[in-house]
């Protein structure tokens, strides 16, 4: 049961995301039908620097529902339990995630938080506890196929011993509005350190593949110059609100 860290893919997003996202901007305000339109936009008939000053002028407004129209999907590996559960509360999302049913955790991975495993002591303990829990579900498992619970249904009723540490798989797809959401609320220093290093990493995915959507997204005090939080949990990066 070795220790492990997170990783991510984007596995694909929207075709022609910046093209579609301009189209929807210009059906707000075009008294024409951007159907008409889109063919000359994929035929780059109109220059992408003048479709992202388009769609950056908007989002500057204040006008961001267009941008849901685009979405990006990813696959998480490496990830905790803990970490899951936080995530699936963004709830405009799409969550398959990895069964605790359906895959045997006799020998499961897991998360080591960098501060225990800083502490030699605190290691040990750490990880003598999570070999008690694998004999455990082991030994459960083993005794429910003895009596008549096999496959699914012992795995099932022995899972109840994992801890939050065991690492989960699970694929995710978030609208870009969704994702600007996220990462406001992830990227922020105050967020839990595991699912603030998987927002980074996702962050810097879609800036990659939608640059001028995402290039000033992150923590919400990188939009509003200053932290929302109030001084008593503000990490002093930005000044408070008076």
């Amino acid at each position: 049961m070795p220790a492990v860290e997170s990783r991510v893919e984007l596995l694909a997003h929207t075709p022609e995301a910046l093209s579609l996202i301009f189209a929807a901007f210009r059906q707000c305000y075009h008294k024409g039908f951007v159907g008409d339109m889109w063919p000359k936009l994929l035929a780059g008939e109109v220059d992408k620097d003048k479709q992202a000053e388009f769609v950056c002028n908007v989002l500057e407004s204040g006008h961001t529902s267009p941008i849901e129209h685009v979405s990006f999907t990813f696959a998480i590996e490496g990830v905790s339990r803990a970490l899951t559960h936080q995530l699936v509360r963004h709830r405009i999302a799409s969550y398959s995630q990895q069964s605790q049913r359906y895959v045997d955790g006799s020998n499961f991975d897991y998360i080591l938080p960098p501060h225990i495993g800083r502490i030699p002591e605190a290691r040990e303990r750490f990880e003598k506890f999570l070999d008690e829990v694998g004999r455990a579900y082991r030994d459960l498992k083993a005794i429910l196929e003895e009596n008549g619970r096999r496959g699914p249904k012992a795995n099932e009723d022995a899972r109840f011993v994992l801890p939050q540490a065991a690492e989960s798989k699970i694929v995710v797809s978030m609208n870009c509005r969704t994702l600007i959401n996220f990462f406001e609320q992830r990227c922020c220093m105050r967020a839990q350190w595991e699912i603030r290093g998987l927002a980074m990493k996702m962050l810097a995915l879609v800036r990659e593949a939608v640059p001028v959507i995402f290039d000033a997204a992150g923590a919400k005090c990188e939009r509003l110059g200053y932290c929302p939080e109030g001084e008593k949990f503000s990490c002093g990066r930005y000044p408070t609100r008076d």
